[in-house]
């Protein structure tokens, strides 16, 4: 029955799509085995098809332009756009007082490194998976955390976003939402106030798949004392010369605008696309640098390997609007000092 059910919607959907039934239906079973996904029903096969139909149309109609970026099929094919805002679970704070310190933009430019990548540095652990939970900010603060606790002469160590998510609440003294939302600066503090974090094999992350917030229980693991900040700075809000500075002494948490359907589908290159200033998503950047002639910065993002360029994107850098593209510079930044 569920077959004859495929068989007779599918007959009905892709009509309106760029090219034949049959080539759609080859790539998505095709992508479907590579990404090991099921169907919960005939009526659910049909609708990841068509979505993946409408998004392979997208891929294919902006990468037959003259473009800096590509778009490509990943692990979120399958979903329409409101789908895939729904299922990454954008969600961020705003900041509500300033920093200790400002980092402001350099009086000699020429003093600042051509390019910088920290993940050639060894202060960027791998790309990890924040799943269905809008814990995008813990993972913005770990990665800043792991950058500058390495470059504090440690060993490169990951840190535990659960401890972040179960712990860094109204109840124990922070003021993030768990998997309704944070901000990194918030949390910095809260390491801080903590003495430490513990680390990601001590306290493994279970959100992105429980959808929620757990108990805290660090005392179940020890706090690496040495990652409690002394102190975080903000950098200088719209400013590429600032930004630069501070990357080129360490990773920098910054917040962006990632709701865009070119987001979802972002392959590589040097991401140019409108995709505004209404901060809702917290990454990582480490590292600026130019390719083919596009000046760029380098950002971890917390959606897998999966998405994306092996889990990064190069978003514009140099950008007419002041706010820095997605507003990646408007946050403001910040970074831990440790």
């Amino acid at each position: 029955m569920f077959r004859l059910t495929v068989v007779l919607v599918v007959l009905a959907v892709v009509a309106a799509n760029l090219k034949p039934r049959e080539y759609y239906e080859e790539k998505f079973f095709n992508w479907i085995k590579e990404h090991n996904i099921l169907a919960q029903s005939g009526t659910h096969f049909v609708k990841m098809l068509q979505n993946f139909a409408n998004n392979d149309d997208i891929i294919e109609s902006h990468n037959a332009g003259n473009h800096t970026f590509t778009l490509g099929h990943n692990k979120f094919s399958h979903l329409s756009l409101d789908e895939w805002r729904d299922y990454v679970k954008l969600g961020l704070a705003r900041p509500t007082q300033q920093a200790d310190s400002i980092h402001e933009a350099p009086a000699d430019l020429s003093s600042l490194p051509a390019s910088v990548d920290w993940t050639t540095a060894g202060a960027v652990t791998g790309v990890k998976d924040q799943g269905q939970c809008g814990s995008c900010w813990s993972f913005s603060t770990t990665g800043a955390l792991e950058g500058a606790y390495k470059l504090k002469g440690n060993a490169l160590t990951s840190f535990s976003e659960q401890n972040l998510v179960d712990c860094d609440t109204f109840k124990n003294g922070g003021t993030d939402m768990g998997c309704n939302g944070g901000l990194m600066d918030s949390a910095f503090k809260w390491v801080q106030k903590n003495g430490g974090i513990c680390t990601e094999a001590a306290y493994p992350y279970t959100s992105g798949t429980t959808k929620k917030s757990g108990t805290c229980n660090q005392s179940s693991c020890s706090k690496v004392a040495g990652v409690a900040p002394k102190s975080y700075t903000d950098v200088a809000k719209n400013s590429d010369s600032a930004m630069m500075s501070a990357l080129a002494q360490q990773p920098v948490s910054i917040a962006i605008e990632a709701d865009q359907s070119a987001f979802q589908l972002y392959k590589s290159g040097v991401f140019t696309a409108a995709c505004g200033t209404n901060l809702d998503h917290g990454v990582l950047a480490v590292g600026y640098g130019t390719l083919n002639g596009q000046d760029y910065y380098k950002v971890k993002n917390s959606w897998g390997t999966g998405w994306g360029d092996k889990g990064y994107i190069l978003l514009a850098r140099g950008v007419s609007q002041k706010e820095g593209q997605c507003g990646m510079l408007s946050g403001p930044p910040s970074y831990p000092n440790l």
